[in-house]
């Protein structure tokens, strides 16, 4: 789901909400749901269950089957991790390296399972991008510049 359907979505299901009255306290005692998760359903940041659909459908007449088979697709919380480190990592990647950025191009990416300490599966994501520093843009540089104005 794109972050703009993304953000219909979690409109159309605010709306839904408002239509039945309920609060997320509410809808979570006639769901058996915490609150939170309630809302968690309802911004798309968790996966409504099978088992829980017909509840949650009950407590909020206003759902309609298209908002309902989306709230049943995982939502995009590897996205979400990214874009929510994004910005330290970039900051981290000018520290050590200096004015730039990894490439995209000269990319390679690989997801792995490994055991955690606890003996638990963990997910290992590894970004390995060329650096590439940024240039100052000098006008005396500019190819094409200078063949436009060469005699």
């Amino acid at each position: 789901m794109e972050t703009v359907d993304k953000v219909s979505v979690v409109r159309r299901l605010a709306e839904a909400k408002e239509k039945s009255g309920k609060s997320y306290t509410e809808i979570a005692a006639e769901t058996g749901l915490t609150n939170v998760y309630v809302a968690q359903l309802l911004r798309r940041q968790a996966q409504l269950k099978p088992d829980t659909a017909p509840k949650l459908r009950k407590a909020i007449p206003a759902l309609s089957d298209e908002l309902v088979n989306s709230m049943m697709a995982p939502p995009f919380r590897l996205n979400e991790a990214v874009m929510h480190f994004g910005e330290s990592i970039k900051e981290i990647i000018n520290e050590e390296f200096g004015d730039g950025i990894m490439s995209a191009i000269d990319f390679y990416c690989s997801v792995d399972k490994i055991h955690g300490v606890d003996g638990k599966d963990r997910v290992v994501v590894t970004f390995d991008g060329k650096y590439l520093p940024y240039s100052e843009q000098r006008s005396e540089h500019m190819t094409s510049k200078l063949k436009r104005e060469a005699p």
